[in-house]
């Protein structure tokens, strides 16, 4: 499995307002955050994961390398949308924070949302790709919202310039009616996060000739990560739903057993006198015999 230190960088410039994704390009790229942190740390638990931004006045580290999803939740719903974009500034900075990780055996990456356009031009981009080479960074794009753009004729030539055995990426995914997230899980960017998925750095994956089947529910998380969720989800559910059905049948069969030992004795009104009519004659007999014998012996 891969171990890495990604950072990923979010654009919340004016342009994320835009409602051409679902629900908008920033909301798009939330969801696309949440399935990268799943994909990078269930493909290996000691992996880590960053978050900042580059919009604004200036790029900001919202979450420094983490493996707690919480964290990078918080750090999303903290960020404001505002400004343009600082693309060259943003990576550099990511780069920065990469070179503090604890773990020094972990694989550096840095993840960038482009979702506006890209004021610095390819001269500049390709220079910084060269030096982020040097330093052995991987940097994938995420090339949306401007894709007809002169974005992506930037994007390819940085690519280009910082590949080294196909370990950086360019996925360019057009707006429409589908999620963000959705076309991102078949993208190169996210299966150099599964050992499964083969022709990346460190891929590991296919060659290993296991099957669907084993994996639980015959899916790969690392290929999947939110159908793998689901399932597991719905499964867990699934189990609360019928531990709670067996615990409310064997109460009910407690208090009917509880109760059955009482069932045949009736309550009686108060108004019911203690001696029945029957018994009451009985009495009233005898004791009229009585009253006759003693006449009896009197005479």
């Amino acid at each position: 499995m891969v171990l890495e230190a990604t950072m990923i960088i979010i654009d919340n410039s004016e342009s994320s307002r835009n409602g051409d994704y679902s629900p908008t390009r920033f909301g798009a790229q939330a969801d696309a955050v949440t399935l990268i942190f799943e994909a990078k740390t269930q493909a290996n638990p000691e992996s880590s994961v960053g978050l900042m931004t580059m919009g604004g006045k200036g790029p900001e580290v919202l979450v420094t390398l983490t493996t707690d999803v919480g964290k990078i939740l918080t750090g999303i719903h903290d960020t404001k949308i505002k400004g343009g974009t600082h693309l060259t500034t943003g990576i550099q900075v990511a780069g920065l924070a990469l070179k503090h990780r604890q773990n020094k055996s972990q694989r550096q990456r840095i993840i960038v949302f482009v979702g506006s356009p890209i004021t610095e031009d390819e001269k500049t981009l390709v220079k910084l790709a060269k030096k982020m080479k040097k330093n052995n960074i991987a940097i994938d794009f995420i090339n949306f919202g401007e894709v007809d753009s002169e974005n992506t004729t930037k994007l390819q030539a940085f690519v280009d310039a910082i590949n080294s055995n196909d370990n950086s990426h360019l996925a360019t995914i057009p707006p429409g009616p589908h999620l963000l997230s959705d076309l991102l899980v078949t993208t190169p960017i996210l299966g150099e996060a599964g050992s499964a998925q083969s022709g990346g750095v460190g891929g590991e994956g296919s060659g290993s000739g296991e099957g669907a089947g084993a994996f639980e529910f015959g899916v790969d998380p690392s290929l999947d990560p939110e159908l793998a969720l689901a399932l597991r989800m719905s499964m867990e559910e699934e189990k609360a739903r019928l531990a709670k059905e067996e615990k409310e049948k064997a109460d009910k069969e407690k208090k009917e057993g509880e109760g059955s030992g009482l069932s045949g004795i009736k309550e009686e009104d108060e108004s019911t006198p203690l001696l029945k009519d029957d018994e009451k004659d009985d009495g009233e007999g005898s004791s009229g015999n009585k009253k006759d014998d003693d006449r009896m012996d009197i005479a």
